[in-house]
């Protein structure tokens, strides 16, 4: 069986004052530092052989800490940063609010991307993973909250609608993909085994 985990990265000042992050580069917080470091020991358990990561830093560094945990390089992919929110980044939701009313927004009203468009290049990422990985491996992919769950629904084939469905991941919480090979066919599609685990830090 092949897996696939998706890891949101720790969490950091911007998210605990509730602000549009986007594709700013942010910090991790001491709490995210910690985060990072508890699920790293977890997901060092599952020995993958491949470690991917967005750019932006709060992602970068929490698969850094991932990877002295595992002993793997994270390669850096621009296709699994977050949403860019354009005019929203950097706000508040008490000032995105005030300024353009009630969400869910559709971000490239104001400069920023739709979410077909960040679920379409996210999933070009974990398509090429896909070809790369060898049966009974297991890659870690670490990015961002929005992006995740617009790239697994394109991945997995569902609707980009249906993303409320899934509700937010938690800071350091994981998506497990599996891939298991049945006696009808050569190859089962890729499911979702888990969503939005987390470990508590310790």
């Amino acid at each position: 069986m092949r897996r696939i985990i998706l890891l949101r990265h720790g969490v950091t000042s911007w998210n605990l004052e509730r602000r549009f992050q986007g594709q700013t580069d942010v910090e991790l917080s001491e709490s995210g530092v910690l985060q990072a470091k508890s699920v790293a020991a977890v997901l060092a358990a599952y020995e993958p052989s491949a470690l991917w990561s967005s750019d932006l830093l709060r992602a970068r560094a929490t698969a850094e800490i991932v990877g002295e945990a595992t002993g793997l390089t994270p390669r850096l992919d621009a296709r699994l940063r977050e949403t860019h929110l354009g005019e929203l980044q950097g706000l508040t939701h008490a000032e995105a609010v005030e300024r353009f009313g009630l969400g869910p927004y559709d971000y490239a009203e104001f400069g920023g991307e739709r979410d077909t468009d960040v679920g379409l290049r996210f999933a070009a990422a974990l398509t090429d993973l896909d070809a790369t990985l060898p049966q009974g491996a297991t890659a870690l992919v670490v990015a961002h909250g929005a992006a995740i769950r617009n790239g697994l629904l394109t991945f997995l084939g569902w609707p980009i609608t249906q993303v409320g469905a899934l509700g937010p991941l938690a800071n350091c919480g994981w998506v497990e993909l599996t891939d298991e090979p049945t006696t009808w066919a050569q190859r089962a599609p890729w499911r979702m085994a888990a969503y939005n685990r987390v470990t508590p830090i310790s």
